[in-house]
Formats: structure tokens, C-alpha cells, sequence
């Protein structure tokens, strides 16, 4: 098996030194960047399975090198390293994507240590994308319920076909995972699978993202880029959020859908795709159309195939087999031995509504499994990380036979994340709401096992 590639990014000579000589005798191969520049130059060049990467950099910074990497959607997991570290620069690293983030001077055990789980992350995550691509299933498609068994069918049937596709359903409850599941069953399985979330790009770039753009189009296009549906050639681009999309990129939409052509921003040449499009959206599209949001001939153009996701409350029988599902997946991404459910807790778990589905589910086990230390999941356990109330036929924070720290976590969480879902997951706003400090926030947050995709 060849060895693992890391491109280590920091300015300072030193550090490329020691961390390369390092990693060198883990047998790493390790290639050096003394710049966000030189980095982007060898990135175009090659791949590499980690990158290191320093949060100050002259010129490009560490956190603004990661934001173009995600917007690239380089998969490759980041580890950032900063010798001016706070819980602050920690947070906003990993908010932005980074996988983990180490403080200077590095110790060398402390190095390797989080590149090896980096890399085995990233080895599970990708062998979990060929699962999918190879059988089409995934959580949200797990389960025997009659609703789940319905959507596998009419998801298959109209994998088969080449026609758009509507997914509707709640937030959480795994839209993309569907779509990703029409893709890997249809005859365009082979080909590129793209993803766009509409209400995560700013107005002014959404053009550009679904587009491309020519060289000097707008201020910093400085070489030519492919668009979305340019990369999704021959293959299926899933656009996510698309009742958010604004209304004068709606008809530009509407045309590619309808012509199967397109103009990169700042060109007038046109070019011809074969795009399958795949669209979800949590809103009601009909309201949004009767206000004037949305435009009716693309909601007509896009609804050939509607398919209904079902709230994970519809389908509760399903529960203690996701369960599982994820709890294995939980120990495996967080190196914690085998864990099991108990009775009790299990059925707590699957009394619970879930407002945020399959997502929170998932979130709900994963945190069960980092902060439990037994090998057993007590019912008292996951009394105590469920929602206030939610276990509780009378409500309150008293929990029968549970320790007063374990209640006042579990209170303190569950302000906390209905403070953060009444500011949709803004995290200065929760914090003057609630009198904090925002760095005082974000170490709650930290102690708690609170993640803003959790409440988003």
C-alpha cells in the first residue's frame, strides 16, 4: 500500500523542517508550501491525502486558503496549526471545515496521533460515498417502515428514468442521500455527481457557481473556472435549498433546464451540457410561488418526479435499526470500543419526536457514544442527553436517579441549543441573548458537545 501524501503549509522554515522530518519517519511522503500561493500551485499539480496547514500566512491567510479549498470541494481533510492558538481561532477553523487543530509548538506525538485519525476518517467517509454509490443506500434509506420501503421504491423507479426530480421533506431527514441514491441507480452512475446548496452562496457568486466564469469577469475571477453544471456533465447535479434560490437566477435556471445550454459569467459563447438535475427544498414551493418567491414554470419543470421523505416521527419503527446503524459508525469514527443500547434507553430514543430528524438522530448517538464511558448505553444516559422533556411525561429538569451535574448539563444544553435554533444556529446573537461573552459560548458549546449543525 503506497504511503499516505501530506502537504505541510507554513512560512516559517522551521516548522517545514522539523514536522517534515517528522513525519518522514512515520513513513509519510510530505511535500512543503511556504505560501497559500505555492500551496494552490502544487494542489493543481497533484492530490494529497492530508494537508498541514499554518493559520497565519503572508499574503493568503491559513483560514482564507481553507475557505478555497471547500470551495474547490477538495475533500482532503485539513489539520490547522497556529502558534497564536485560542478556543476562538479553534472554533472558526473548524466551523469552516477544518478537521482538527493543533497549537505551536507541535509535539510529535500530538501530530501524528491526529493525522492518523484524520486519515482514517477520511478512509471511512469515502468508503461510506462508494457504499452509496454502489447500492444506493444510506441512512435516511435504511429502515423497513412502510414509508421508508414506499421511498426506496419510487426513488429506484425514478433512478430509471432520466427526468428531474423534486425531493421534499423536513430538514434532517436526508434529501441528499436520496438524491445521491437516484444517481448511483440510474444510467449516469459512472458520471460526476455535483452538489449545490442555494442558500449557502451568496446572490452575487450563484451565477458563477452554476456557471463558470471566464478570466476577469469580476474582480479576483483570475482564471477561467467550469461552473456546477459544467462539471456535472454527463452526470447528475443535486441542487439543494433550491427554494432559496433568488428570482433572477431562477430564469437563467429555467433556461439550461429547458435548452441544455449555458454562458460562462463574462462569455458569450455557449455551451452545451447533459445534466440530470435533482432539486430538494424543505419549503412548500405553492406558497412560496403564491408570494411571488418562486417561479412556477421552473417548479413545473423541475416536480416531473416528486418524492416525499418522510419526517422520522412517520416512521418510528426505524429508529432502533438506525440506531445501531449509527452507533456503530460512531464508535468507529471516534476510536471508542463496541458500544450497545439498553432496553430502556432504546426505548426513550424511540419515543423521542425528533424536530430534526434523521440528523438529529444521528447527532443524539454520536454524543451518547463520546460521553458515555461504559460499554452500556443506560437508560439514565440518554435520559439525561435528551432535550428537556422530551423523555419526561411531566417535563421538568428533574431526572429520577440521575446525578445534579448530569441534570444540569443536560438543562444547560437544552437552553443553549433552543437558543441557538431561535437565532437559526447565529452564534453572536445566542450570546447576547443569554448575557455571554461569545468565546464564554463557544466553550459551553465545546463542554456540552453542542454543534451548530446540530441545531441548524
Amino acid at each position: 500500500m503506497p504511503a499516505a501524501t501530506v502537504l505541510v503549509v507554513d512560512d516559517e522554515q522551521n516548522i517545514l523542517t522539523s514536522v517534515s522530518r517528522a513525519l518522514c519517519l512515520e513513513g509519510y511522503e510530505v511535500e512543503v508550501a511556504g505560501s497559500a500561493e505555492i500551496a494552490l500551485e502544487k494542489l493543481d499539480e497533484q492530490t494529497f491525502d492530508a494537508i498541514l496547514l499554518d493559520v497565519q500566512l503572508p499574503g493568503i491567510d491559513g483560514l482564507q486558503l481553507l475557505d478555497e479549498l471547500r470551495k474547490r470541494e477538495v475533500a482532503t481533510p485539513v489539520i490547522m496549526m497556529s502558534g497564536h492558538g485560542t478556543i476562538e481561532v479553534a472554533m472558526e477553523a473548524i466551523r469552516r471545515g477544518a478537521d482538527d487543530f493543533i497549537e505551536k509548538p507541535i509535539g510529535n506525538d500530538r501530530l501524528v496521533l491526529s493525522l492518523g485519525r484524520s486519515l482514517r476518517l477520511a478512509e471511512l467517509q469515502q468508503e461510506n460515498r462508494e457504499l452509496r454509490r454502489r447500492y444506493g443506500t444510506g441512512e435516511t434509506l435504511l429502515g423497513r417502515s412502510a414509508a421508508i420501503v414506499r421511498l426506496r421504491e419510487q426513488a429506484g423507479l425514478a433512478a430509471r428514468s432520466n427526468a428531474s426530480v423534486l425531493v421534499l421533506g423536513e430538514r434532517g431527514t436526508g434529501k441528499e442521500l436520496v438524491a445521491a441514491a437516484i444517481h448511483a441507480g440510474s444510467s449516469r452512475a459512472n458520471g460526476p455527481f455535483e452538489k449545490l446548496n442555494c442558500a449557502a452562496v451568496p446572490e452575487g457568486l450563484i451565477e458563477s457557481e452554476l456557471f463558470g466564469h471566464e478570466a476577469g469577469a469580476f474582480t479576483g475571477a483570475t482564471k477561467r473556472r467550469r461552473g456546477k453544471f459544467e462539471r456535472a456533465h454527463g452526470g447528475t447535479l443535486f441542487l439543494d435549498e433550491i427554494g432559496d434560490m433568488p428570482s433572477q437566477m431562477q430564469a437563467k435556471l429555467l433556461r439550461v433546464l429547458q435548452e441544455g445550454e449555458l454562458e460562462r459569467v463574462g462569455s458569450g459563447s455557449i455551451v452545451k451540457v447533459d445534466v440530470r438535475v435533482v432539486a430538494a427544498t424543505n419549503k412548500a414551493l405553492q406558497e412560496e410561488i403564491e408570494g411571488g418567491r418562486f417561479r412556477a414554470d421552473l417548479f413545473d419543470r423541475l416536480n416531473v418526479v416528486p418524492l416525499q421523505v418522510p419526517a422520522l416521527r412517520e416512521r418510528k419503527e426505524d429508529i432502533p435499526l438506525l440506531c445501531e446503524y449509527f452507533l456503530r459508525l460512531a464508535c468507529e469514527v471516534h476510536d471508542r470500543p463496541g458500544k450497545s443500547i439498553s432496553e430502556g434507553a432504546m426505548r426513550l430514543l424511540a419515543a423521542y419526536s425528533y424536530p430534526g430528524n434523521v440528523r438529529e438522530l444521528r447527532n443524539l448517538v454520536e454524543r451518547l457514544v463520546i460521553l458515555t464511558p461504559e460499554a452500556t448505553i443506560s437508560e439514565a444516559q440518554a435520559r439525561a442527553l435528551l432535550p428537556i422533556g422530551a423523555s419526561q411525561p411531566q417535563g421538568g429538569y428533574f431526572l429520577p436517579e440521575t446525578p445534579l451535574r448530569r441534570m444540569l448539563e443536560a438543562a444547560e444544553r437544552d437552553l443553549i441549543e433552543r437558543a441557538l435554533r431561535h437565532r437559526d444556529g447565529h452564534v453572536t446573537k445566542t450570546a447576547a441573548d443569554l448575557g455571554l461573552e461569545r468565546s464564554h459560548l463557544y466553550k459551553k458549546m465545546r463542554a456540552l458537545g453542542i454543534r451548530k449543525d446540530s441545531v441548524d
